[in-house]
């Protein structure tokens, strides 16, 4: 059965001489693997540029539920990257995004909204003129919600500390690995309630921020079975 839809490139793995695996994250069915043949010839009608990570695509599929690899009978751009390929902060951020995205959905099904979110958190990326520096975090934070394990509650000066295992805000300081502090629970609260557009406007140290970002990535390993341990936030610490 042929399907049309929308995807994100995850993943894109050398096959052959010629070709490339690709894990790509489609609107309409979800995270498929697809072996995309001769994109490295070069003469290639699509050339395997277009298969980076982060690339919005246009494609029309074969999906057979019974094989964990298909094939694609068309590919194009959806829309091209203004800003993403030529600026290394940016760059930097849409690459953890995309490796936390590999390391935590597997449910190959039909999610629009998760598909939405996703979509628009790397158009903003690409579109914001302002410091990416908070982006992750952001992205992190509402990630969650889709995956089913948001953050609950919110902080104040009763309630300010964050537990990570019970994903909640909490009066009591809980156990000192699985505890965000004040000063960061604070900070984690404003990426909660605060829209995308508004992050840039949330004042946060470069060390408070790399605490943060340490403390969520426990709380994805404490939530996500089996998560596999991501390395492109110690690429994010050099930049930021």
């Amino acid at each position: 059965m042929l399907v049309k839809t929308k995807g994100i490139v995850l993943r894109s793995i050398k096959y052959g001489e010629t070709s490339l695996i690709c894990d790509i994250y489609t609107e309409e069915l979800g995270l498929r693997s697809y072996i995309i043949s001769g994109v490295r010839k070069q003469k290639a009608k699509v050339g395997a540029s277009l298969l980076q990570i982060m690339t919005l695509l246009d494609l029309v599929v074969y999906n057979r539920k019974d094989r964990e690899l298909n094939r694609t009978k068309e590919i194009k751009p959806d829309l091209l990257y203004r800003s993403i390929p030529f600026d290394v902060r940016k760059r930097a951020v849409g690459t953890f995004m995309t490796e936390l995205l590999r390391k935590t959905i597997r449910e190959a099904e039909h999610q629009p909204e998760l598909f939405s979110f996703i979509r628009n958190s790397f158009l903003f990326l690409d579109e914001t003129p302002h410091n990416p520096a908070n982006i992750h975090l952001y992205f992190m934070v509402h990630l969650s919600h889709y995956l089913g394990f948001m953050p609950g509650g919110a902080y104040s000066d009763d309630v300010p500390y964050f537990d990570l295992r019970e994903g909640v805000f909490t009066p009591e300081q809980p156990d000192q690995v699985y505890c965000i502090k004040p000063e960061a629970a604070a900070i984690l609260s404003q990426f909660i309630t605060k829209s995308i557009t508004q992050i840039h406007t949330i004042e946060c140290t470069n060390e408070l921020r790399q605490n943060l970002l340490d403390k969520l990535i426990l709380f994805y390993r404490y939530h996500v079975e089996n998560m596999q341990e991501l390395n492109a936030h110690l690429v994010l610490r050099e930049i930021f």
